[in-house]
């Protein structure tokens, strides 16, 4: 066995954050050993909570098993490019003190983010996470409505020194929204600038604590608010929600090139198919692909990236958002257990 060999082999692999793979990514160390079938060397990462750390290593195992031996047995160390600082809970003066900071982008209205973005964080919750929820969408805040909380408004707390906004908590999800602030039935007319100022100011001066996971639900399409986050916050990656819908893979084709543009380079942690199929109440064993069957799927396998999950169409979803009771407190439903998968899956990839 010779060092070509294994770079040939970690050709096969490829980094889901950009789809390129770990030779063309320049992510292979100068510092292959190799002695009889065991192998050693190391893979660069940009940073200590890589989301992809897990996954990549795993893969490395395997093409060089597949590739060049199966007796191979590989020692495979890590480095970093940069220590996760940002985002780090041990980092007193980062805006959010989270282990996990994730953005749900979507590159239309109408494809369910919002929705998927609310049952994620219950779901995380009921699997034993702290979570913050932002609802970043300034001119549509859903967020109020979908966990029952519009007639809730925030109190000021003193926290060393400093008076910050107090999250509403329900179903164990701590939740800020410009829609706490305003008349819900009043537009909100604001320019880019004040938009983006609103938003940071619900990211710096709330009382947040220390939290697994911090959800930001995104407005759709690209804007300001996508600029300013990106630069307040070390994001750990994102997740792009679509419907089957051709029109929809169009615009969340654009979500994932925006993220992955030299100058933005976030993560994509993963494509959620929402609205896959539709199954009425009466025939639960049915599928009906009203926008088209498994575009989703299509497209994270086009562009290399892990595919969450695909969630069905169904009444009572709808029904959840609008009474206030996301489906993912519902035990046992089907679509509650569409969204706790993609919650395991996202913390299995962690």
């Amino acid at each position: 066995m010779y060092p070509q060999q294994i770079i040939d082999a970690l050709r096969h692999v490829r980094y889901p954050g950009t789809g390129k793979d770990l030779i063309e990514s320049g992510m292979l160390e100068d510092d292959i050993r190799i002695s009889g079938f065991e192998v050693s060397f190391s893979l660069i990462f940009q940073k200590d909570n890589d989301p992809f750390l897990k996954s990549v290593i795993k893969a490395s195992e395997v093409a060089l098993q597949t590739y060049i031996d199966p007796n191979v047995s590989a020692h495979i160390h890590t480095k970093f490019v940069k220590q996760n600082i940002p985002t780090s809970v041990s980092d007193h003066h980062a805006p959010v003190r989270a282990k996990h900071i994730i953005a749900i982008h979507s590159g239309k209205g109408g494809v369910g983010k919002s929705t998927v973005t609310a049952n994620l964080a219950v779901a995380l919750a009921q699997a034993g996470f702290r979570v913050g929820l932002l609802d970043a969408d300034i001119h549509g805040p859903s967020m109020p409505k979908m966990f029952g909380t519009e007639d809730c408004r925030p109190v000021s707390v003193e926290e060393e020194g400093r008076t910050l906004i107090e999250p509403i908590e329900q179903y164990g999800v701590k939740m800020l929204s410009i829609g706490f602030f305003v008349n819900p039935e009043q537009a909100v007319i604001w320019r880019g600038g004040m938009a983006s100022n609103a938003i940071k100011q619900l990211i710096e001066d709330a009382h947040w604590g220390e939290l697994d996971y911090f959800l930001i639900d995104l407005p759709p399409g690209t804007s300001d608010i996508h600029l300013t986050l990106i630069s307040e916050l070390h994001l750990t990656g994102v997740i792009v929600v679509t419907t089957p819908q051709p029109v929809a893979l169009v615009d969340a084709r654009k979500g994932v090139e925006m993220f992955r543009n030299e100058k933005v380079n976030v993560p994509i942690l993963g494509i959620v198919e929402n609205m896959a199929w539709f199954t009425p109440a009466e025939l639960p064993s049915n599928k009906y692909y009203i926008f088209g069957k498994d575009g989703g799927k299509a497209l994270a396998e086009e562009l290399n990236i892990p595919l969450l999950g695909q969630i069905p169409l169904v009444q009572s979803i709808r029904e959840g958002g609008d009474e206030g009771l996301p489906i993912a407190m519902q035990s046992g439903h089907p679509a509650a257990e569409a969204f706790k998968q993609i919650a395991k899956e996202l913390n299995t990839n962690q």
